[in-house]
């Protein structure tokens, strides 16, 4: 018989739905019945994707005599950490504090008013019982005691939230040096990324790096850099037949992918490879870059261009079965263009895996396969291409992971600014497309009135944003504004940022925090410092308001990012690859910043042509028409295309030549 979570609209909640454990959603209700029966509340927090989620379910939640327990003794509420990362944020900070570690699943114990006492990630079931027996019994003979941990617990949460000292601290290349050697102690020398397991690509890390190697011409770093994405795009946590990356590698190979694929990963390894390519011309760039995007047309999108959130690990209840591969199979397959795909993709030692099974991987460059074999490479690129088109439509024949169909605000942001980046440097008409696409999605369905920004919204449910999806949605019509001319983006940008000044940004703790201060309060109010996989909110607000200050002349903007920045100085020294966001933006600060203003009726063709030539340091601003925008302001000429090189709110004299505005960006630089 089904739970409470049977009329959810989650992919995550309703794969619980027919558990024997009575699952409730969060919300008023449920919390008011956990006071009522006065009763401990388990927050149980994963997502669709997570394969240890999975087995937590199977052999705890789908359990009669856990379930009973469980019943009897607590309230159970399930939460897509997705779609509540708020929630995520304060239970995950607890059982940090608790435990020193965390991850999903994560399973935290609470009071009936919500303050955490208990928590872990995946339990054994035996563990399991112990554990909700024990807090059964002291919850029943010694609430005291619990309700003074849970106390001092949430006294801690709190104090963890209050800002960084914002010192006036002076932004200064030494602080990214010092920084840099700090990051070289940490790097894996022949495999690419962090000198450990498991590896995360961590995207920003890389971008990081990329422009800082530009301004500094670190050849180590740029070295490291080369070999990094080289790595990550031969291993097996890319995807070599359908294209996209797995969310992390297990081993320091970048070989055993957890198998998940999740569209903010791609998104921003679409980013950071285009942007590779803009410095390096590395074909392979190019090609994991139009791959990715093919995967997430192919298999994350909707009718309306809004973009789903994840493809599960597992497809008939094995992690990585829909995408490993037999020997015999292969050589059935391919006949006799096996030899030569085996050699190309690691069908060897180097490929096995586990059970017979293989990973397509890479260890060789094309022309090193091409001599072995004595043949061209024309003829070795010819032939993989045969061999993946029949492996793609026999893998087509198996049961494919879930899809987590979920569309949220912040990723979908990512992704529509990647797309914009990958159309500047590419000249791609169909990612320019897409990318108008989504955007006009997110207006139409997430954009609401007075700068009001969704999360989540669907037939059943409409969560409204958090920080991260107004930061990351700012930044992508900002993108999209760079390859329309449109102001209307920019308009909208101005909006969305304004209301995140009036309902997010405490200007009195100089702090942006997560959660709106009109919406649901929790035990804690959490605000996003370090940046992680994805970049902190407020570091990408920092980031947006640095720009927006530029576009609107507004100075309160840029204070505000200045003193957001200062508090984290100390922090990039010592620990860039936690505040690599921050970094980008005190490079930005650090280096001369240049406006290019391109005023005109070919606007769009010089834009393209300008972004691939300019280090990243530069504000593009751009009309074909007359505009009151400040940096555009009275510069529109009837029948003629300026560009204006500025710094420090001084331009030098305007030209019509591409050429000459490079050179008088090389000279303000």
């Amino acid at each position: 018989m089904p739970n409470h979570l049977i009329i959810e609209s989650s992919p995550y909640l309703l794969q619980h739905a027919n558990n024997p454990v009575n699952w409730y959603a969060w919300n008023d209700t449920t919390l008011e019945l956990a006071k009522k029966e006065n009763k401990l509340i388990l927050v149980s927090i994963g997502y669709s994707a997570c394969h240890w989620c999975h087995v937590m379910e199977h052999e705890s939640f789908e359990n009669e005599e856990v379930a009973e327990l469980m019943n009897k003794h607590f309230i159970n509420i399930k939460v897509d950490r997705e779609e509540r990362p708020d929630i995520d944020m304060v239970y995950m900070g607890a059982v940090q504090l608790m435990t020193g570690q965390g991850g999903w699943p994560l399973n935290c114990f609470a009071l009936p008013n919500g303050q955490p006492i208990y928590g872990g990630t995946y339990f054994p079931k035996q563990q399991w019982i112990t554990i909700l027996e024990n807090l059964a019994n002291l919850f029943h003979t010694d609430p005291d005691k619990a309700y003074e941990y849970a106390t001092n617990l949430t006294e801690g949460l709190t104090q963890l939230e209050i800002p960084k000292s914002s010192m006036e601290a002076p932004f200064e290349l030494d602080t990214l040096q010092k920084a840099i050697v700090n990051w070289k102690q940490r790097i894996d020398s022949e495999h690419g990324g962090p000198n450990r397991a498991p590896k995360f690509p961590l995207p920003n890390n890389y971008l990081f790096l990329l422009q800082y190697t530009y301004f500094e011409n670190d050849l180590s770093l740029n070295k490291h850099l080369d070999l990094t994405l080289t790595k990550m795009a031969w291993g097996g946590i890319y995807d070599h037949l359908g294209g996209g990356f797995a969310r992390y590698s297990t081993d320091v190979l970048w070989k055993v992918p957890h198998f998940e694929k999740m569209l903010y990963d791609n998104a921003q390894l679409i980013s950071l490879y285009a942007q590779a390519y803009k410095q390096s011309n590395n074909s392979l760039y190019k090609k994991v870059v139009y791959e990715t995007i093919e995967f997430i047309k192919k298999e994350l999108t909707n009718p309306e261009y809004g973009f789903y959130s994840a493809l599960d690990a597992d497809s008939e209840g094995v992690e990585g079965k829909y995408y490993v591969w037999q020997k015999e199979e292969l050589q059935q397959l391919l006949d006799s263009d096996y030899e030569v795909f085996a050699d190309y993709y690691c069908v060897n030692e180097i490929g096995y895996w586990e059970h017979d099974n293989y990973i397509l991987m890479r260890d060789a460059t094309d022309a090193s396969i091409a001599l072995k074999h004595q043949i061209t490479l024309e003829k070795l690129e010819s032939t993989i291409n045969n061999c993946k088109q029949i492996l793609i439509q026999e893998r087509d024949k198996r049961t494919k992971p879930g899809l987590d169909h979920k569309i949220l605000a912040s990723w979908n942001g990512l992704l529509c600014k990647a797309l914009t980046e990958a159309y500047l440097i590419f000249d791609e008409p169909t990612f320019k497309e897409l990318a108008l696409a989504n955007a006009n999605y997110l207006i139409k369905h997430y954009c609401l009135a007075d700068g009001k920004l969704l999360r989540v919204k669907n037939n059943q449910t409409q969560i409204s944003g958090f920080l991260d999806d107004y930061a990351f949605v700012i930044d992508a019509f900002m993108n999209v504004y760079l390859t329309t001319a449109d102001e209307q983006w920019l308009m909208k940008a101005k909006e969305l940022t304004d209301y995140t000044l009036r309902f997010f940004y405490d200007p009195q703790a100089t702090t942006y925090f997560y959660t709106d201060a009109s919406e649901e309060k929790l035990i804690v109010r959490k605000a996003e410092w370090s940046d992680n996989v994805i970049p902190a909110s407020s570091s990408q607000m920092a980031v947006n308001l640095q720009k927006l200050s530029v576009y609107f002349d507004n100075e309160h903007y840029r204070l505000i990012s200045e003193s957001l920045l200062k508090s984290v100085i100390s922090e990039i020294e010592s620990y860039a690859q936690g505040y690599s966001n921050w970094a980008l933006l005190l490079l930005q600060n650090i280096k001369p910043q240049t406006e290019v203003v391109i005023v005109g009726k070919s606007v769009n063709e010089i834009m393209n042509k300008l972004y691939k030539q300019t280090p990243s340091n530069v504000i593009f601003a751009l009309s074909d028409k007359t505009s009151d925008l400040p940096l555009v302001k009275n510069r529109y000429v009837n029948d003629k295309t300026n560009i204006y090189v500025c710094k420090n709110k001084s331009c030098l004299f305007p030209t019509e030549s591409i050429t000459e505005a490079i050179k008088q960006l090389e000279e303000t630089n």
